[in-house]
């Protein structure tokens, strides 16, 4: 159901994309919603960006504001992450996932079906 690709390695201040293209047809329904999570060795997968593919809704965590966007492309059924200002902290593999997510709780890993295969960045 998601293809990811994209990630890598590169040094801090640099940038990334990763993208995720969605093969279902429910791209459109009614509070369907695509994010990105990542998970580090020895922590919990965290939410780190989500957006609401109807309403164009974007939602972000703190820790990424202002350095990571998420987008969509339409045509393509693909949302990416562009990350930029990278540091060693963002170093995790970083999973693309899709679901309906109650009100609130974009960043509940729990709130999503499909899970893409993960893509692993790196950032020394």
């Amino acid at each position: 159901q998601l293809v990811e690709s994209g990630g890598g390695s590169t040094h801090t201040g640099g940038s990334l994309r990763l993208d995720c293209a969605l093969t279902t047809s429910t791209y459109y329904s009614n509070g369907f919603c695509m994010g990105w999570f990542r998970q580090a060795p020895g922590k919990a997968r965290e939410g780190v960006a989500a957006i609401y593919t109807a309403a164009g809704l974007t939602q972000y965590a703190d820790s990424i504001k202002g350095r990571f966007t998420i987008s969509l492309d339409n045509a393509k059924n693909t949302v990416y992450l562009e990350m930029n200002s990278l540091n060693p902290e963002d170093t995790a593999m970083y999973y693309c996932a899709a679901g309906w997510p109650a009100g609130g709780m974009w960043d509940r890993t729990s709130e999503y079906k499909y899970w893409g295969q993960g893509t692993q960045v790196t950032v020394s």
